[in-house]
């Protein structure tokens, strides 16, 4: 009889939060959606597209969005994360309406990549947090979920884990908010499409404390032993360098670049004296990701004992965007 009495509290204090946020006049307060910490172990790669034309602005008139685009990617670091498992938790109280499973965790670029048709979204959830505002958590973990059709889910509750289901190229978690089945974006829900006029957050103070905007960031950087790219970094299958390394190479992954945007590298040695720097050309198109990288061929006496530095800059016109330190002792 207690854990009846117990389980009867505890569905009652769901319920009870789902019927606040019902009530709530500009729609359910959101929390942060994930077990991660924005700037260590996550990111947000893209926002809503709030330009009702052809063109893609987010909500702060910059370009981490593209044309169309529907809600908030919340990126993890790489497929090692993924494995290790990241929790999606509900932003909102609700009841859930809808979920979906078994679409596999692999990327659409894959060769042999299975058709996504109809399951654009891969291993979804649902949750209906009351007056028609749905919350949707796509690209979830194959296996992975928690909850089930008709479930009332409170805040904060664990979900199911970040995939690499439906249409996608990296692990991530899409999360969208409609209401009456038009797009609403949270961080401005006020206004149906444009960006300078937006306002009217859904988010917790909270949540809104751990998103500040970025003009881009470092998602990965690390010391290697050759010149890497996505694939290995993706894979977190660089090898860090070693006294005996033929060469010491300095890398970043950089996520939400655009026009003209100049990426500095630059690797030095023990003495602080510049090893080896470089900068590429002006970009020439907006790009979602950039592995940037640097590096030396050990010298004739072998490498010196001490600590190796790492440095990225993003410089945006004239302006520094990005810029990310690392370090290593050899």
């Amino acid at each position: 009889m207690r854990q009846i009495l117990l389980a009867a509290t505890a569905l009652t204090a769901a319920l009870t939060a789902f019927g606040a946020a019902r009530t709530e006049a500009e729609g359910p307060r959101l929390g942060f959606p994930l077990a991660c910490e924005i700037g260590k172990t996550c990111e947000i790669q893209h926002y809503v597209d709030r330009d009702p034309g052809p063109g893609a602005l987010d909500y702060r008139c910059g370009h981490r969005t593209y044309d169309k685009h529907d809600g908030i990617d919340f990126r993890i670091l790489d497929m090692a994360a993924q494995r290790a498992g990241v929790e999606v938790l509900a932003a909102a109280a609700g009841r859930v309406v809808a979920v979906r499973d078994g679409v596999a965790d692999i990327s659409i670029r894959a060769p042999g990549a299975p058709s996504i048709v109809g399951r654009m979204c891969g291993n979804r959830v649902a949750i209906n947090s009351g007056d028609h505002w749905l919350v949707d958590y796509c690209h979830l973990a194959n296996g992975s979920l928690k909850v089930k059709v008709g479930d009332v889910v409170a805040a904060g509750q664990p979900l199911a884990r970040v995939g690499l289901s439906g249409d996608t190229e990296f692990p991530h978690l899409h999360m969208s908010v409609r209401h009456n089945d038009l797009v609403v974006d949270p961080f401005a829900s006020s206004t149906a499409s444009g960006c300078a006029a937006g306002r009217g957050s859904l988010w917790t103070a909270s949540a809104a404390d751990r998103m500040p905007y970025k003009h881009g960031a470092a998602l990965n950087w690390g010391f290697a032993t050759e010149i890497v790219g996505n694939a290995a970094i993706e894979a977190r299958g660089v090898a860090a360098p070693t006294a005996a390394a033929p060469a010491i190479v300095a890398y970043a992954r950089l996520i939400g670049l655009e026009l003209g945007d100049v990426i500095e590298i630059t690797l030095s040695g023990p003495d602080g004296k510049t090893l080896a720097t470089a900068a590429l050309p002006p970009l020439d198109h907006d790009k979602d990701q950039i592995p940037a990288e640097v590096g030396r061929k050990r010298p004739p006496q072998g490498w010196a004992r001490g600590v190796y530095g790492g440095v990225v800059t993003v410089r945006r016109a004239g302006a520094v965007a990005i810029t990310q330190r690392w370090q290593m002792t050899l």
